[in-house]
């Protein structure tokens, strides 16, 4: 285990605040540094964009047109590959979070407007802009776009797109009131005093020059949260407040090998996440909706793992559903094991019978003795017509 990860010296006890070590820094700059291909639909070319620089120019517009800018974070599974890279995590997308005022529409649009302006700097040379619309960037760069404004919460969210998976994620905050799921997902790294740095200093960093960098666990007590990311602990405050997507995620750890720290939190935890999902995701083509962006999603270049997800997946529904009638429950089991043997089908698994596993569970009147598979329909005779002496027939000609 690295030296770093055995302790958070700049962490205090009980505090939700630590200074980041030089090793930690060193991951973080790398992770800035590093240019990430935004993939273009059609015939769009590759923008070559490195974290750092797509920060710079997002910041700097806003500025201009004086939408004030409190700090800028590393949020998510890359804040905590930085503090813990050998978790299992890993990391996919790259979560960017600039803390802003955003008061009305007006702010909301502002944003949007400014992201896209920003995609223009990354187009290679040689490429005519004058005639490139924000409509096009975004059809083009976009892959989703939300934005969410309500009393509790508002914000939104701008993805780039990457075809493997690492998407470069702009999240706008202005308030929110959950900002985690569970404490191993809990870390935000600010990044103004990395990026002042890059700005302001002729020299490269090293161990003993370089600038002091705040880490910070959302979920409260700093040192507990990293035990649970060293520990492989799934862990959380008040999982009423969790979301639907977090019972999508909390299998993705019990994949990863996380475990809760006990069996009866365990059963709690997932009894409120199966319950949350079902609200959110109700009509099952929502749910076949969710389970296949999600799929998609998080693992491209983990496809062999899909099947135990899917299978984690529904040995969670099928036990902690507590919320459904029996035939929801069927209907949603039975969707988790329709995705599970289509992904053995894709990885040319499943012509080998003793790989699958099929759930079968009939209805409760098939028990009944007088039931019958059959259904005999009651036909109405068929009568002929009699006028003026003559025979018609019902049918009529076909011509």
């Amino acid at each position: 285990m690295a030296e770093e990860d055995s302790a958070a010296p700049g962490a205090l006890q009980g505090s939700s605040f630590s200074v980041l070590s030089w090793e930690q820094v060193q991951r973080l700059d790398s992770l800035l540094t590093e240019s990430i291909p935004i993939h273009g639909r059609g015939n769009f070319p590759t923008l070559q964009m490195k974290p750092r620089q797509i920060v710079k120019a997002v910041r700097r517009r806003m500025e201009e047109r004086k939408l004030r800018v409190r700090d800028v974070r590393l949020n998510g599974s890359a804040a905590s590959h930085v503090l813990h890279e050998h978790s299992g995590l890993g990391y996919k997308d790259l979560d960017l979070i600039f803390c802003a005022e955003l008061k009305g529409e007006a702010e909301f649009q502002m944003v949007k407007d400014i992201v896209l302006d920003c995609l223009l700097d990354f187009l290679p040379e040689g490429v005519n802009k004058e005639k490139i619309t924000p409509l096009t960037l975004k059809e083009a760069y976009v892959q989703k776009m939300v934005k969410v404004c309500n009393d509790s919460d508002r914000w939104s969210l701008i993805s780039l797109s990457n075809n493997r998976g690492k998407n470069v994620e702009l999240k706008f905050v202005d308030s929110l009131r959950r900002q985690f799921e569970f404490s191993v997902d809990s870390f935000q790294i600010k990044l103004d005093s990395l990026l002042l740095f890059y700005e302001c200093s002729e020299n490269p960093m090293a161990k003993t020059f370089h600038p002091t960098i705040i880490g910070e666990s959302v979920y409260g007590d700093f040192n507990v949260a990293l035990e649970h990311l060293r520990n492989k602990v799934i862990c959380t405050r008040n999982p009423e407040e969790i979301r639907g997507g977090g019972l999508l995620k909390y299998c993705h750890l019990l994949v990863r090998g996380f475990r809760a720290a006990s069996e009866t939190e365990m059963k709690s935890l997932q009894r409120y996440m199966c319950s949350r999902f079902f609200i959110d995701f109700s009509d099952i083509n929502e749910q076949q909706r969710k389970l296949e962006s999600y799929l998609q999603n998080h693992f491209v270049g983990l496809e062999d793992r899909k099947y135990d997800y899917l299978m984690t997946l529904h040995g969670v529904v099928n036990e902690s559903t507590v919320c459904l009638m029996g035939h929801e429950r069927r209907q949603t089991l039975g969707l988790i094991a329709m995705l599970a043997v289509r992904v053995l089908a894709e990885q040319n698994v499943i012509p080998n019978v003793a790989n699958v596993t099929c759930y079968y569970q009939p209805a409760p009147y098939v028990a009944d003795g007088n039931f019958s598979n059959y259904y005999i329909a009651q036909v109405q005779p068929v009568f002929a017509c009699q006028q003026q002496q003559q025979t018609y027939s019902t049918w009529l000609p076909c011509n």
